[in-house]
């Protein structure tokens, strides 16, 4: 199983830490919802040094101000190799996610490997020992 490649980058905090905050490495987004819930991916703490991937994308969300009226801000980063964060877009207010959910698409997109093209089997694979197909095997997850 190959593990993948991270970086300790220093996930911003957005607002005040007594407010709502989180950040998420978005990996999906689902078109017909304009809330924070369009946003698929895996969640992170904020305020410090985490693992993410090169290439990420990274959904920052913080508010400050009063419990009843919060001033809402969310910033959407790319995690470089070099472990910074390069900022692609910022919105403020309750229409935030509807905001930045073009740009997410635009730049999940943009990140998606161009995945090489997978050969059926062929006769040449009758060359290779049962040893080094059972270890390839293993090398991708499926024994």
């Amino acid at each position: 199983m190959e593990v993948p490649f991270t970086v300790a980058v220093d996930v911003p905090l957005i607002g005040d830490e007594r407010r709502k905050n989180w950040a998420k490495t978005v990996t999906n987004v689902d078109e017909s919802l304009a809330t924070g819930w369009a946003f698929e991916g895996d969640f992170i703490a904020t305020g410090g040094i985490q693992d993410v991937e090169p290439g990420s994308i990274l959904l920052v969300y913080g508010e400050k101000g009063s419990r009843a009226n919060p001033a809402i801000e969310a910033r959407i980063y790319t995690v470089n190799a070099d472990a910074t964060l390069s900022l692609r877009a910022t919105a403020r207010g309750r229409a935030w996610a509807r905001t930045l959910r073009d740009v997410v698409e635009q730049l999940l997109e943009e990140a998606e490997p161009a995945r090489a093209a997978q050969l059926d089997w062929a006769p040449d694979l009758m060359r290779y020992s049962d040893a080094a197909l059972t270890e390839e095997m293993r090398r991708r997850g499926l024994s």
